[in-house]
């Protein structure tokens, strides 16, 4: 027979939870990249009382939470430790025996944050820091996270600057106390720290303001000019007049430049967390595949945030989440982050041209919509939790995004058609996020909700539309957009200035439209499509490419060996490195080099796609 049960976890009810949450974190800890932490928790009456980790984390759809770094816990009532027993079923849950007479319980621990990157993003070096409040407390289980009160203090090395959207009670020196707030709202404001850092206005005159944070490894890293100031600011106008509301009373993008802390991309109400390589401002013209981050992250205060799926709304943060409508979530905002940096001038016309390109070649290629419907890939945060998967192209991994924003172009498109370019996806977006304006109350939508607001657009089998686009299988790619847009998908041998700087971003060298092949600098195989010239010969995702045609392997190299087999029936002879085992593969591909390209369907003629793109006024 099983066995016993161990006390239940009291399900979260929306009722104040008794007093505040003292909540203290010393963030000096640089060398060993540990974060203390001491907690008072107010208690009322004796016996098993349950306290958890935060493990679903808003914006990583799956359950996340660093449990494995959070350690040395103690707890004490009126002091005396008390032998906390963890959960055996919910890990994540620790059971306190509360003594008679106690009135609040003392917490000590740690988060000891990842000192190398195969540990996990990294948080906190030299010069900067992230810290997450979900990976640093422990709060009272039975509760909605909204109920529960905190009152939070830190305090961060010398002579560093701190930015959050939390309101600031007060400071005394290095040591920052909060305003209290609730769990669900100290979750959702994180803070970047830095030794080099500065702060620009974003929205100068406004009564709402929006700041641009920013923290370097260095401090020329932090220098922007004017003409980059200018784009972030438009970014801010071209937002506002989209979604025609604000749902903030004031936002911060987060922005740490650096090759050292872990990059970053998460949403949240009132800032975003934007971790991208130091030489984002310094290496402006070159580093442009990164510049829709901001505007991605930036459209998730509306979508996401503000309005949310109804089954992606959690009480509290060790309730499951469902994905079921990441398509709108994250394949929307993936579409207006790249409409949005066009506009703003983060992108130019021709590098939004080149992403959708570059998107648009990929799903192309995608054959595992053979097999497995898009719906079914909003599964992916749990199912894979986000790690490196052997055949991406067949498994496929998080379609949602780059797939749901050709969904979304396709959608924008036929509006425009359907309606003579009187109506388009903005006036879906002004209409959907644009209800009340200035409030912060999540709103939640449905399949339904989503339909709805299409019809209010322009009447359509909306429904119909969207569930052959989310649950169809088989080999066509949503392009459908494009060519209504005005563009068809086409390849030459010349790589786009977008696509080489997605490559050196990625510090990969991309061969996935030729040979079926994507590589690092030194021939370790990261992608390999499958069915392709290199599936064929048996190369793998984690081995090497050691010689090409008998000469040490160089991308360069390879480039002329791929070149040099065109037209003609000499195989590429690759020696491949797996494991211990060496051998020679012959790859019989002869089509030259291959990288996607828009080209106009009819020159001259009206693109809507081009008025898309434009910025509006």
């Amino acid at each position: 027979m099983p066995a016993a049960s161990v006390p239940p976890i009291a399900p979260p009810v929306d009722k104040p939870y008794p007093g505040a949450i003292q909540l203290k974190i010393d963030a000096t800890d640089l060398d060993r990249h540990i974060f203390t932490g001491h907690e008072t928790i107010p208690v009322s009456g004796a016996g098993d009382h349950v306290l958890l980790f935060p493990k679903w984390l808003p914006g990583d759809h799956s359950p996340t939470g660093d449990l494995d770094k959070f350690a040395s816990l103690v707890i004490r009532a009126g002091g005396k430790i008390l032998p906390w027993v963890r959960d055996p079923v919910d890990v994540y849950a620790f059971h306190v025996p509360v003594p008679d007479g106690a009135t609040a319980l003392e917490l000590d621990y740690q988060y000891l944050s990842p000192t190398d990157e195969k540990q996990g993003r990294v948080v906190m070096t030299p010069a900067m820091l992230s810290l997450q409040w979900n990976n640093i407390l422990l709060y009272p289980a039975g509760y909605f996270s909204r109920d529960i009160r905190f009152d939070a203090t830190v305090t961060y090395p010398e002579g560093w600057q701190a930015f959050s959207a939390m309101d600031v009670a007060s400071k005394d020196g290095a040591t920052v106390h909060y305003k209290p707030t609730t769990l669900n709202l100290l979750v959702d404001n994180p803070v970047l720290a830095g030794k080099y850092a500065r702060s620009e206005d974003l929205a100068p005159g406004s009564t709402v303001p929006v700041h641009l944070d920013i923290v370097g490894d260095l401090p020329e890293d932090i220098a922007i000019t004017p003409a980059e100031l200018a784009v972030h600011r438009d970014l801010v106008t071209q937002a506002h007049l989209l979604f025609a509301s604000h749902h903030y009373a004031h936002y911060d993008f987060l922005l740490s430049l650096s090759d050292e802390l872990g990059g970053i991309g998460l949403e949240h109400h009132l800032s975003s967390e934007n971790g991208v390589g130091r030489n984002y401002f310094t290496d402006w013209d070159n580093d442009r595949a990164d510049r829709d981050l901001l505007s991605h992250e930036y459209t998730h205060s509306w979508n996401g945030k503000f309005r949310r799926p109804a089954d992606l709304w959690q009480p509290n943060f060790n309730e499951p989440e469902r994905d079921t409508l990441l398509w709108v979530y994250e394949g929307q905002t993936q579409y207006w982050g790249k409409i949005l940096a066009a506009r703003s001038g983060l992108w130019s016309k021709q590098d939004v041209l080149d992403c959708l390109a570059l998107t648009a070649a990929t799903y192309s290629n995608g054959i595992g919509r053979n097999w497995r419907d898009l719906e079914d890939t909003t599964n992916d945060p749990v199912i894979a939790t986000r790690r490196p998967i052997p055949w991406r192209s067949w498994q496929r991994s998080e379609d949602y995004y780059e797939e749901g924003a050709l969904v979304w172009l396709d959608i924008d498109t036929r509006l425009r058609a359907m309606t003579n370019g009187a109506k388009s996806l903005d006036s879906f977006a002004a209409a959907f996020f644009g209800v009340d304006d200035g409030s912060a109350v999540t709103r939640t939508y449905t399949f339904d909700d989503i339909v709805r607001a299409l019809n209010a657009v322009a009447p359509y089998d909306w429904a119909g539309y969207l569930n052959q686009r989310l649950y169809a299988t088989g080999p066509e790619a949503p392009l459908d957009g494009l060519a209504r847009g005005g563009y068809r998908l086409t390849f030459t041998d010349k790589i786009s200035p977008f696509m080489k700087s997605d490559d050196d971003i990625r510090k990969m060298v991309d061969f996935d439209f030729s040979v079926g092949l994507a590589l690092t600098k030194d021939g370790m195989v990261r992608n390999a499509i499958w069915n392709s010239p290199a599936f064929q010969a048996g190369i793998v995702v984690g081995s090497q490419i050691v010689a090409v045609n008998g000469m040490t392997y160089d991308p360069d190299l390879l480039k002329q060996a791929i070149t040099a087999a065109k037209g003609n029936t000499t195989p590429i002879e690759l020696l491949i490195k797996a494991g211990n085992r060496y051998r020679m593969v012959r790859i019989d591909y002869h089509q030259g080099l291959r990288y996607p390209h828009l080209a106009r369907i009819a020159a001259g003629a009206t693109a809507s796609l081009d008025a898309i793109v434009a910025a509006r006024h």
